[in-house]
C-alpha cells in the first residue's frame, strides 16, 4: 500500500529566470564563437544552450484544489500540492490529481417494495480526494 509523501520542489520563478538568462548567455556566446570562426566552443555552446532548454521542462504548475504526483520512471517519488510554478526534474513525469469535494446525483428511480407499495428512490454520493498516490 502506497502512502503520500508531500514533496517540497524548487521554486520555479527562480528556476525559469536563471534558465533563460542561461540559455540568452550560451546563445549570445555561440553567435560570438562563429562570427571568430572557433568551431568547438561554438559547438558546446550550442549544446549548452539545448540542454538549458530541456531543463525548462521541469517547469509545472500546480492550480489550487489540485495535486500533482510525480513519479520517476514509473515509481511513485512524491505530491506537490502547494499551489505555484513549480520546478522538478525533467525525467520525474507529473500527473494531475483533484482534490476538490466532488458530488454525483442520481435520478428518482420508481420502484415497488415487498407490499407493492410505490417507492422513489435517488441517491447523492459526495467523495474527494484525500491521498493522492492511493488514488493513482
Amino acid at each position: 500500500m502506497i502512502r503520500e509523501i508531500q514533496r517540497k520542489a524548487a521554486s520555479g520563478l527562480p528556476m525559469l529566470l536563471l534558465l533563460l538568462a542561461g540559455m540568452a548567455l550560451a546563445i549570445w556566446g555561440f553567435i560570438r564563437q562563429v562570427d571568430a570562426n572557433r568551431v568547438a566552443p561554438a559547438v558546446a555552446l550550442l549544446v549548452a544552450a539545448l540542454v538549458l532548454a530541456f531543463l525548462l521542462v521541469g517547469l509545472f504548475v500546480v492550480h489550487p484544489n489540485e495535486g500533482k504526483v510525480l513519479t520517476l520512471f514509473g515509481r511513485y517519488v512524491g505530491t506537490v500540492r502547494e499551489p505555484g510554478l513549480w520546478w522538478v526534474n525533467p525525467f520525474i513525469v507529473r500527473k494531475a490529481i483533484s482534490l476538490r469535494v466532488r458530488n454525483f446525483e442520481t435520478q428518482k428511480l420508481k420502484v415497488n417494495d415487498n407490499h407493492s407499495n410505490p417507492i422513489e428512490i435517488a441517491a447523492v454520493v459526495v467523495w474527494k480526494v484525500v491521498d493522492t498516490a492511493e488514488a493513482m
